[in-house]
């Protein structure tokens, strides 16, 4: 649970952070930005997966490169839903959405620990 608490905030954290960076996207201030970062998410866990479905043939045809312009349609269309977070345009969109990601993945790995994971095998011999 705490895990998801400290994601949550880095991933507003990266918000603003993109904000300041891009003179396309606005974010009014850190409370805006925890609210886009769950919206962003949910958006991401919900919405993204169907429209990578439906629209796997242009991916594959584009060698993925069409995911970025679904990941762009949903940052910009985040940017319409809220009050406080404003983005001007689609390839605004597309941008913000990869310096999002970069930055988020940049603050995670600075400031999460590294999750490991043990794999038991066990041998099990024929009489």
């Amino acid at each position: 649970m705490l895990r998801l608490l400290v994601v949550w905030l880095i991933n507003a954290l990266a918000l603003l952070a993109v904000a300041y960076v891009l003179p396309g996207i606005e974010v009014a201030d850190f409370t805006t930005a925890l609210v886009a970062a769950v919206v962003l998410g949910l958006v991401n866990a919900v919405i993204r997966p169907v429209l990578i479905l439906l629209t796997l043939p242009a991916t594959i045809l584009t060698l993925g490169l069409f995911i970025f312009v679904i990941n762009g349609l949903l940052f910009w269309m985040v940017g319409s839903w809220l009050e406080g977070f404003a983005v001007r345009g689609f390839w605004w969109g597309v941008l913000g959405a990869i310096v999002y990601s970069i930055v988020s993945w940049g603050l995670s790995a600075a400031i999460l620990p590294e999750r490991r994971v043990t794999v038991i095998v066990e041998r099990i011999e024929r009489p």
